[in-house]
């Protein structure tokens, strides 16, 4: 019966933070997502500025995602979640670069 408590009171613990783990991945979401969003409406910055600012705030907001909600970090037990991820990120890759060099290969050669 002692057991069945300290797991319970593990559990609880193990709730708690994940909650907090939430909460705070949502605030970081939140403000990742505000900053962007008052630069484009702002108009005070350069295309060049605004486009760099959000290319990496949303790589940054990518991450928040992983480690915050998906819970993916350096843990042994993540570690085959972890490779699917960075896996899935190649094969995206390569179909976006692809098509991209693709269309650019047919816009030149519809030109001529």
């Amino acid at each position: 019966m002692a057991h069945d408590n300290h797991s319970n009171a593990h559990a609880a613990e193990s709730h708690g933070s994940g909650l907090k783990s939430y909460l705070v991945g949502f605030a970081m979401a939140v403000i990742l997502t505000v900053i962007p969003f008052a630069m484009v409406m702002s108009g005070a910055f350069s295309k060049g500025v605004t486009v760099l600012v959000i290319s990496v705030l949303a790589a940054v907001q990518m991450l928040v995602h992983i480690v915050y909600f998906l819970h993916m970090d350096r843990s042994p037990e993540q570690r085959s979640n972890v490779q699917v991820g960075l896996f899935s990120v190649l094969i995206i890759g390569i179909v976006v670069v692809g098509s991209l060099w693709v269309m650019h290969n047919l816009n030149i050669n519809m030109m001529h």
